[in-house]
Parts: structure tokens; sequence; C-alpha cells
């Protein structure tokens, strides 16, 4: 959703307060799409302070469905996060100093989303687990370790040990 802020950047110390539906279905990065399970309204307060910078408050409640890291179950996923942005005023505009561009401010417009997604990348777990004990999946066969147990060797030798281990393996002939 677009929110125009050409008012708020005309009227020093003033401030708004917006409750904006999240119109996105999926995140979308370079690791993947992620489906959206569940959004909550985003509640954002807007305000001019001194007509010197315009701060931009909020907070996101979002639940995702992303890949379990080790067995890629999906799982249900809740990210919060606080949006908390301070933008100086410069000739009747908003300009961040922090970054080089802001694709959420395109003049005096605020794109909720992009607002909204780019805190979410931001705040993206670094791992995703199932279950702290989960076991992943067998290198060799496919095979999710967590429903069942497969017969593969999944034991992996270090490469400096592969003449040592040729010598066990003709013993166990014998």
């Amino acid at each position: 959703m677009i929110i125009s802020i050409s008012d708020l950047l005309k009227t020093v110390n003033k401030e708004e307060t917006h409750v904006v539906e999240i119109e996105m279905s999926t995140i979308k990065s370079r690791l993947g799409e992620y489906p959206i399970r569940e959004k909550h309204p985003v509640s954002l307060l807007i305000k001019n302070v001194e007509n010197k910078k315009l701060q931009i408050k909020g907070e996101v409640k979002i639940t995702l469905d992303i890949p379990c890291s080790r067995c890629l179950e999906i799982v249900p996923t809740a990210i919060e996060c606080s949006i908390d942005k301070e933008l100086n005023i410069d000739n009747g505009s908003a300009v961040d100093e922090d970054m080089e561009t802001t694709d959420y401010l395109i003049g005096f417009n605020l794109d909720v989303d992009k607002l909204v997604y780019a805190e979410i990348l931001v705040n993206w777990p670094m791992k995703v687990l199932c279950k702290e004990d989960c076991k992943g999946i067998c290198k060799v066969c496919g095979t999710n370790l967590n429903k069942k147990e497969c017969g593969c060797q999944r034991t992996e030798l270090d490469p400096r040990m592969a003449a040592i281990q040729e010598v066990f393996n003709k013993f166990k002939e014998v």
C-alpha cells in the first residue's frame, strides 16, 4: 500500500497513524520464494520532527513457510520486528542518510510493502529447524531421517585416510 506523506512534510511537528494491510503474498529473495502464511496489519506512526527529520515507527508480525535447514520440511516461522526509521528532511523531501537508495520512499509516497520487505530481510532467521534434534536427510539416498532410518553408509572419511581404510577392508575379507 502507498501512503502519501506530502501533507506531513508541509506541516511542522505533525504526526499521522496508519494501519495498513500487507499486500504481499510471498517473500522473494535470492534464496527462493516463501509464501506468507499469516500477516497482521502494520501500524505505522509517521512524524515530522521540527521539519528536520521524518520518523517512521511500527511493528511487523508475519508468519512465513520456510523449509527446515536440515530436513527441508516446511516450518511455519514467525518473524516479528520493529520499524524505526529516521529520515532527514532536505528541501521538502525525506532522505535516508544511512542508505544510498530508499526504494520504499518514492518522492512523497511511502510504499509500506517495500518497507516491510526490507525489515523482514534484515530480521531473517539464520537457521530454521523443524525441531531442535532434527536429524536431517541422508546424503546418499535423500531419506528424511526424522521419519525413517535408511541402510546407507553415511560416515564420511577423511580422504587422507583412504589408504588405511583400504587396508582395513582387505582384513575384513580374510
